[in-house]
């Protein structure tokens, strides 16, 4: 099975302060959204196997679309999420999101120890999605607990399924909580 790419975007956030508090380096998330053709898009399919086989490629394009878009900046977090239009099943975003398809990702960050957090769900046009993203190495790095909420301007149609990976530079702005931090974890490393 060969996915089509019907469209794609990047899409980039970065902030400076927040709650009158400066950042000492700003946080910046970036996301990298690829609307698909869903091939089983209208009928059940037991066997996910070729769509997953398919992710690979999907997968490394995506990371290199985030690779172009960082340009060198160093990356601590991620997270990967997908909307399958209305004709398909949610089941069908998730066959494109397994290991298979995110270990380019985690080659794209340096690496990448800890899970990648996940959301999927089923939506029409506009839809809106929060991707949640946790440290790469670590998943008690609680300052990292963070996500990128994205609005899919007329994506997905009923036969798509837009698949996105989200990385970011740190961890929020003014975290406080507690627990691991990112030093720690690199230490250890």
């Amino acid at each position: 099975m060969k996915l089509v790419v019907r469209r794609s975007w990047v899409v980039s956030e970065v902030v400076y302060e927040l709650a009158g508090q400066a950042a000492d380096v700003p946080l910046r998330k970036t996301a990298a959204i690829a609307v698909v053709q869903n091939p089983y898009a209208g009928r059940y399919v037991q066997d996910l196997k070729p769509m997953i086989e398919a992710s690979v490629e999907l997968g490394r394009w995506l990371a290199g679309e985030l690779k172009t878009a960082l340009g060198g900046v160093p990356v601590q977090s991620y997270g990967k999420g997908g909307v399958v239009g209305i004709a398909g099943e949610q089941e069908h975003a998730n066959a494109l999101l397994t290991t298979a398809a995110a270990e380019p990702l985690r080659e794209v960050v340096g690496g990448g120890k800890a899970w990648i957090s996940s959301m999927t769900k089923v939506a029409g046009p506009d839809a809106v999605i929060d991707i949640p993203m946790n440290h790469k190495d670590e998943v008690y790095v609680r300052s990292h607990y963070d996500g990128m909420t994205l609005m899919l301007p007329g994506a997905p149609l009923p036969d798509e399924i837009a698949v996105i990976f989200c990385v970011s530079n740190r961890g929020r702005i003014n975290a406080r909580v507690g627990g691991l931090t990112h030093d720690e974890v690199m230490r250890r490393a």
